[in-house]
């Protein structure tokens, strides 16, 4: 071999040596780039984690916190509204009821027949409205005209086909769900706007005045007979169709939860002189705050940076508005930690991109290789060719995060049966079973409305299952957690014939 062979062969074997160092520094790298990730969900795990322990303790904290806010207002991070809803639906009601269904970008107009017979509603109608952008942070006359015109136009329709008379008074459900002081079971002055509305001079304002002057100038002849909020809506829906009904919660964008308070608590703590049965009781429960609840840094910094910092804590962790936005955060940590995701998106650093319903089929994704989950990550995150084992991590990441908002969601509905003696440690929900000593449970429905419930099946999992362990099998099988659609309208307009029907009887 000449001298130039010698040199090409010492230099083939120092390329060779130089490559074979690359790669093994790359496969180094992306080993600690692993371990980096594995630790980053590791935290995770640790932070978010909900032994049966904790709820235990949340339940707790969240009856305490109740009757708290009972005894005093501003005595507890949950506001305890008081409703002024004595009368639950039957089942018996009968006759045209109408529903105006405000709670968010759109409104919905419900027409509902009730036939007399329990769980018999003959039909119902309903139309949705968007609400123009503008009258979102307009006046209220602008707002409120815009809603009865489109309620005119339902209604004038609608009688062609029920017969009403145009000189017939027909009597409106009104589901507005904001906070309001109510100050009787259809009146009520607004506490603050939520969902992107600012109109400043309607706070303190009597919501019902406001639509009844509406209806008014368009010569719409409505009464208000009832206002609610969207749990007690789905509340009534409930107690119409399975008496044993005595609280509801929503689990959807937002979250709140709403119950049937005993009448001697409500004296007791409101000082009021009499009322008859129960009155329902609206939690404001997103408020709810506990030093047991099991809060992350992606928790702290997502609040930080929030509108409404130190505020609404629970709904934060558990309701579909946040969710998405968590495992963004998750996410962007793990790329900030390691490059197997490649450079960091710009699209990681944009807030609620991805939204609930991503990481509900992210999460479900059944498939060999995982593509909805690098769709989404392609697609959204603009984060492409994501290794099959980087995918499961974020499948994992989902999970964690959707578990632990799921078993918190079950230890506030405990927490509600606690604080009404339902949660089977005796109390108003226990008795004597005939001819043994033994306490038996007394059946208990919780109705359930909300698309983070209904539609996303491992957080609907993970709630029963926590359910189970924090009451106990024996206890857990007199519990039934219901669904309920379109609660918080068609619930409104079975306010409403409740309402009426009460009337009657006291006028007789």
């Amino acid at each position: 071999m000449g001298k130039v062979g010698v040199a090409l062969a010492a230099g083939c074997a120092a390329a060779a040596c130089v490559t074979a160092a690359v790669m093994v520094t790359r496969r180094m790298s992306r080993r600690r780039g692993w371990r980096r990730l594995v630790r980053v969900l590791e935290e995770l795990e640790e932070g978010c984690a909900t032994p049966v322990g904790r709820l235990r303790q949340v339940v707790d904290a969240m009856a305490v916190e109740m009757h708290a806010g009972l005894a005093s207002e501003g005595g507890s991070k949950l506001k305890m509204l008081l409703t002024y809803v004595h009368n639950l639906p039957t089942g018996m009601e009968k006759g045209i009821y109408y529903a105006l269904d405000l709670g968010g970008t759109n409104f919905r107009v419900l027409r509902v027949n009730l036939g007399g017979q329990r769980s018999t509603i003959l039909d119902h109608d309903v139309e949705r409205q968007p609400i123009p952008q503008h009258l979102m942070t307009s006046t209220i006359e602008e707002l409120f005209d815009f809603i009865a015109t489109k309620l005119k136009d339902f209604v004038g329709r609608e009688e062609n086909v029920s017969g009403i008379s145009a000189e017939e008074t027909r009597e409106l459900g009104f589901t507005f769900s904001f906070p309001v002081k109510q100050n009787s079971s259809s009146s009520g002055t607004l506490i603050k706007w939520t969902k992107g509305f600012s109109i400043q001079d309607m706070v303190g304002r009597d919501v019902s005045q406001c639509l009844q002057e509406a209806m008014s100038r368009k010569g719409l002849n409505m009464q208000v007979a009832s206002l609610v909020n969207d749990t007690v809506g789905t509340l009534a829906l409930g107690h119409y169709h399975d008496q044993d009904t005595v609280a509801s919660v929503i689990f959807g964008t937002g979250t709140n939860a709403c119950y049937l308070e005993r009448a001697d608590a409500i004296i007791k703590c409101q000082g009021l002189l009499s009322t008859s049965g129960g009155m329902v009781v609206n939690m404001e429960w997103g408020n709810f705050w506990s030093s047991h609840l099991p809060r992350t840094s992606y928790d702290a910094d997502l609040d930080c940076e929030s509108p409404n910092p130190n505020d609404q804590g629970f709904e934060k962790m558990i309701s579909g508005m946040y969710l998405g936005d968590i495992v963004r955060r998750v996410v962007l940590r793990m790329s900030q930690e390691s490059d197997v995701f490649g450079p960091v998106s710009s699209k990681l650093l944009v807030p609620f991109i991805l939204r609930t319903p991503m990481i509900a089929t992210m999460h479900e994704d059944d498939s060999p290789n995982l593509m909805e989950v690098a769709r989404i990550l392609r697609d959204t995150l603009q984060i492409p060719d994501v290794p099959l084992n980087v995918r499961k991590l974020v499948v994992k990441v989902c999970d964690v995060v959707t578990r632990r908002a799921a078993r918190l969601a079950a230890a506030g509905i405990v927490g509600i049966l606690k604080k009404i003696g339902r949660d089977g440690n005796g109390g108003t929900a226990s008795c004597k079973a005939k001819g043994g000593g033994q306490s038996k449970m007394r059946r208990t429905v919780v109705a359930v409305e909300g698309g983070l419930y209904t539609n996303y099946t491992m957080f609907r999992e993970y709630l029963n299952e926590a359910m189970g362990e924090i009451l106990g099998e024996d206890v857990a099988e007199h519990v039934i957690i219901r669904v309920m659609d379109d609660g918080s309208g068609i619930g409104a307009a079975l306010l409403a014939a409740s309402h009426s029907a009460s009337l009657a009887i006291d006028s007789i």
